[in-house]
């Protein structure tokens, strides 16, 4: 078919009508905004590319090239999700899309021909109701968020100075802490969409404790000489980036995400500085994307993915860790890309297992590897007990 340029306009809002209110639907009955996002997302990327890309290359759309515009849709989409930080699960925002995605190709190829005879012949234009469509889509999107900005969880301000814990967080809310907000004895959070950024915690068993809470954000926080784990996530889902974790205690652990695995959950670290402790960043039982953080001086084991855990380690920097610097064991599954794992030192008592190595799979694990840079360990790689390593 030959679209104009309105045409393809005209189309495309007056099919996102219906995914327009059944986010908003969505959104109301899950209390979450997710939907309406890329609801959002979905209508404003196709748009630009309508105008950007599709008009100017296609004088003539056949049917076949659908499929493989909705794919590269799609990929925008999710790609314009992750950068601006939409807490979509991903599975769902994916089968939100696939639902849209079908019902314009049936509105396309079926009804706008059936209803306006002439669609074809005007290039997709669909006349007045083509116009009220954008009107009737961006009044569904403004009315969802005023919803949305009336029901936004409230913003709490921690003033500078110290602050007595622990400092427990039992509803949604937002905490920032001012330049020299501290609080001394730890966090505890037992909420959904916690989001704790730029604050200092001292001490404390847990710096920071999530449990059983989904939609956490750890944002810009440090942790200071917690006697066990910097941050202990337990049954949660987290999202923890730009942190930094300094361990004095020689059992503590920077960063622990465990047992999130059964309920389909998926935590992030990106970004942090985790120094000291037994292990820097560890994971069991859980899906975790661990990405873009320096980890060193650690006396275990710089990154641990374990219990059968399924992790993307990528782009980190371990350096100094003693026995092993990346670990992947207990029947987990591991991409290990792009890192950098330097200095790793054997721990000097004969466990071939702690002889300095690099990046080391154990206990049925698999371990992808790719364009990983290893330096003055003792050993660069090392698989045992029925693992095995491989290429992502």
């Amino acid at each position: 078919m030959s679209y104009t340029l309105r045409g393809r306009v005209d189309s495309r809002l007056l099919a996102a009508l219906g995914p327009a209110l059944a986010a908003a639907i969505l959104a109301l009955a899950l209390h979450k905004w997710w939907p309406v996002e890329i609801a959002a997302l979905m209508v404003g990327a196709g748009v630009a590319l309508d105008i950007l890309v599709y008009d100017r290359a296609f004088d003539y759309q056949p049917g076949w090239a659908a499929l493989p515009l909705g794919a590269l849709e799609l990929g925008v989409v999710m790609a314009l999700a992750r950068i601006t930080h939409v807490q979509a699960p991903v599975a769902e925002a994916i089968l939100f899309f696939a639902g849209s995605w079908v019902l314009a190709q049936i509105l396309g190829h079926a009804i706008y021909p059936w209803l306006r005879l002439s669609y074809a012949d005007d290039g997709g234009e669909l006349g007045r109701p083509g116009g009220s469509a954008a009107a009737v889509v961006a009044a569904v999107f403004l009315a969802a968020g005023g919803v949305a900005y009336a029901t936004r969880p409230p913003t709490v301000t921690l003033s500078a100075g110290v602050h007595q814990g622990p400092l427990v967080i039992d509803r949604e809310e937002i905490l920032v802490g001012k330049p020299g907000a501290v609080v001394r004895g730890g966090i505890v959070i037992r909420a959904d969409g916690v989001h704790v950024k730029n604050v200092t915690v001292i001490g404390g068993e847990n710096g920071i404790d999530v449990e059983s809470s989904r939609r956490v954000v750890l944002d810009g926080v440090r942790v200071l000489g917690s006697s066990m784990d910097g941050i202990h996530a337990r049954f949660s889902a987290v999202k923890i980036r730009d942190c930094a974790i300094t361990l004095g205690a020689p059992f503590a652990q920077g960063i622990d995400i465990s047992y999130s695995m059964y309920d389909g959950m998926m935590s992030s670290v990106e970004g942090c500085d985790v120094s000291g402790g037994s292990e820097g960043i560890v994971t069991h039982s859980s899906m975790v994307m661990v990405m873009g953080n320096r980890v060193h001086g650690t006396s275990l084991r710089g990154i641990t993915i374990s219990e059968m855990s399924m992790g993307d380690v990528s782009e980190n920097n371990v350096s100094g860790a003693n026995g092993v610097g990346v670990y992947c064991g207990d029947h987990s599954e591991c991409d290990i890309t792009r890192n950098v794992v330097a200095n790793t030192r054997s721990d000097h008592s004969g466990d071939l297992a702690r002889v300095g190595v690099g990046i080391e799979a154990n206990y049925y694990a698999l371990a992808r590897l790719e364009d990983n840079v290893l330096v003055g360990n003792g050993a660069r790689t090392a698989a045992f007990a029925g693992s095995r390593f491989g290429t992502t």
